[in-house]
């Protein structure tokens, strides 16, 4: 198979995953051979294998030529392929098939998504929704969105609702904080944020809405003490951190001092803005990326 393999975003590959798992919503009972095959598609698919992934497939369809999410997997293989062509004639082949599943508006979501369509994308989360309003993955990406393009209250009424309909998926608690503070409601940010680490514990994404709250606050010796265990993580994560850690370190006046943490945070993740941000304020250079 030909075409841009990795390409594709990694929300898309976690949602080729998620749409494995609705094997037995077709009308017509499947081969079990068909579903295990889907599942073992699915699988090297998230793995990266889209070889295997497509010879998998191919074979459930074999088995089953009906079987809606084997031609929704398909279409996603070809999607991360690069093959967009291919791609939407796939996933417009499992929507025939069954337009009462969410799974098959979402996948054309994400490739109208990958293209750049975002209002074609929206109406096809939405046209998911309408089918379930419980499929989380649509909701998410909806209230995403809905976000970057700036219409913050309506991205928070989905973020809102996903944490009803999915309250363990933490995406839709760190959405919901994130939209309170664009909107300036910073009490509801704050009973938010309690009550997801009431449920997660110190998760990195809720230690960092807290960081984020005290910098806004002024609170810049709180900081550090509270994302130094981040900073040990793996290579975006402690990026992060370190790169907050610079602004609180630039905020209390030791520009020496936050220009070491920026540059800890370029280290791992070179083109963090955080921190090209506060290496800029601080008067320091950033290093040269590699061509």
């Amino acid at each position: 198979m030909t075409g841009r393999a990795g390409s594709v975003t990694r929300r898309v590959v976690a949602c080729l995953v998620l749409s494995a798992a609705l094997g037995c919503s077709n009308a017509v009972p499947l081969p079990p051979r068909a579903l295990e095959l889907n599942r073992l598609g699915a699988a090297a698919l998230g793995a990266g294998d889209l070889e295997t992934a497509e010879v998998r497939l191919a074979l459930a369809l074999e088995y089953s030529p009906k079987f809606t999410e084997a031609w929704v997997n398909l279409g996603l293989v070809e999607l991360r392929a690069g093959n967009i062509k291919a791609a939407r004639k796939d996933l417009t082949h499992a929507r025939s098939l069954n337009e009462d599943l969410p799974a098959p508006h979402h996948a054309l979501g994400l490739l109208e998504e990958e293209q750049g369509r975002m209002e074609q994308a929206e109406k096809h989360y939405r046209a998911a929704l309408r089918v379930d309003p419980g499929f989380a993955a649509s909701r998410v990406n909806l209230a995403r969105m809905l976000f970057a393009q700036g219409r913050v209250d309506e991205s928070r009424e989905q973020f809102e609702r996903l944490t009803e309909v999915a309250p363990d998926a933490i995406d839709g608690w760190v959405g919901l904080v994130e939209a309170f503070l664009r909107l300036g409601r910073e009490s509801d940010a704050d009973h938010v944020t309690g009550r997801a680490r009431a449920r997660f514990g110190d998760r990195p994404e809720l230690v960092l809405l807290v960081a984020r709250q005290l910098l806004r606050r002024g609170a810049f010796a709180e900081v550090a003490p509270l994302l130094a265990p981040l900073t040990a993580l793996d290579g975006p994560r402690a990026a992060t951190a370190w790169a907050w850690i610079a602004v609180a370190r630039l905020g209390a006046g030791d520009r020496q001092s936050a220009r070491d943490a920026a540059l800890e945070a370029l280290g791992r993740s070179p083109r963090d803005p955080v921190a090209t941000y506060v290496l800029a304020a601080s008067g320091g250079d950033a290093p040269r990326l590699a061509d």
